[in-house]
């Protein structure tokens, strides 16, 4: 059997891979990244699930994951990891750069001449009502959300409760869930129109949508990318448009073993590769390797 070439993108989105959880579903994740290559790869949050991390449990199929984004990094991908809830230890960490890779809490990009937004949304999560002008304010009033979720989080901790999560809220009703999620997209679509973002790309409600949402100021195309634990869906740009993946309709992810190429030479240089990378991480944050 021929085997096919990975598609080329100008732009892949994922996010919500809960990476070190029971529910990540990585075999699929990792058979979608094998047959893309993107020019830049955006993770949208909540990609390793800081909150419920087990050291007991990493199998090697979410290792993989990692070894095939670091792949992307080595070999020239632009790679955006944006901050979520689940993975917010690593916010204070932004602005940190390696080679193609850094870390973010938010992102503007132009696409084609247009702007496009990302962030995760999980700022959302305490305070809807107050969250437009808040971020109104810029990066300013953007880094006070997250900080007001950290403190809410950190004082819910303490006094005995669970942090806040939005799986945790759909369970209440399906009819309050519906209501968040609406509120959700309203939200960041009235931000983005108020900034005149022609594009707003979230993630966190495990949610894959993609439409335009319009109001009295104008519009704006309001994509998000899902998750990667029921939906196993991401977002792709490529010739100037926007496509919300599934992978359950991908019959080349599904078969990807003996339909990628690859080869041991591949895998090899891939490791050396992310062996430097480790070793160039250890020395940009001032960690020595103990010498005996």
């Amino acid at each position: 059997m021929k085997k096919s070439k990975k598609r080329k993108l100008d732009i892949a989105v994922i996010s919500d891979v809960h990476l070190g959880t029971f529910g990540c579903r990585a075999v699929e994740l990792n058979n979608y990244l094998k047959t893309i290559n993107p020019k830049v790869l955006i993770l949208n949050g909540d990609i390793i699930d800081i909150w419920q991390f087990n050291k007991r449990y990493f199998p090697k199929s979410h290792m993989k994951v990692i070894k095939q984004l670091m792949s992307f990094i080595t070999s020239g991908t632009k790679v955006y990891y944006i901050t979520g809830n689940h993975d917010e230890m690593l916010r204070k960490f932004k602005g940190f750069r390696l080679g193609s890779f850094e870390i973010v809490n938010k992102l503007v990009v132009d696409i084609d001449g247009k702007k496009g937004w990302f962030f995760h949304g999980d700022v959302f999560d305490v305070t809807m009502q107050h969250s437009k002008w808040l971020a109104k304010l810029g990066g300013v009033g953007y880094d006070f959300l997250i900080m007001l979720n950290t403190a809410v989080n950190w004082i819910s901790e303490t006094l005995g409760y669970n942090r806040l999560s939005f799986s945790k809220k759909i369970k209440n009703s399906v009819k309050s869930a519906v209501k968040f999620i609406n509120n959700f997209e309203t939200t960041a679509a009235d931000i983005a129109i108020d900034n005149r973002y022609e594009y707003v790309i979230c993630g966190h409600i495990h949610q894959p949508e993609m439409k335009i949402i319009r109001n009295e100021q104008g519009e704006t195309i309001y994509l998000n990318s899902g998750d990667w634990i029921e939906n196993l869906t991401a977002l792709e740009y490529n010739n100037k448009q926007w496509k919300l993946y599934e992978y359950e309709k991908d019959e080349l992810a599904k078969k990807v073993p003996e339909n990628v190429e690859t080869s041991d030479m591949d895998l090899t240089k891939t490791e050396k590769n992310n062996s430097q990378l480790f070793a160039d991480l250890l020395q940009e944050f001032n960690i020595q390797k103990s010498s005996k």
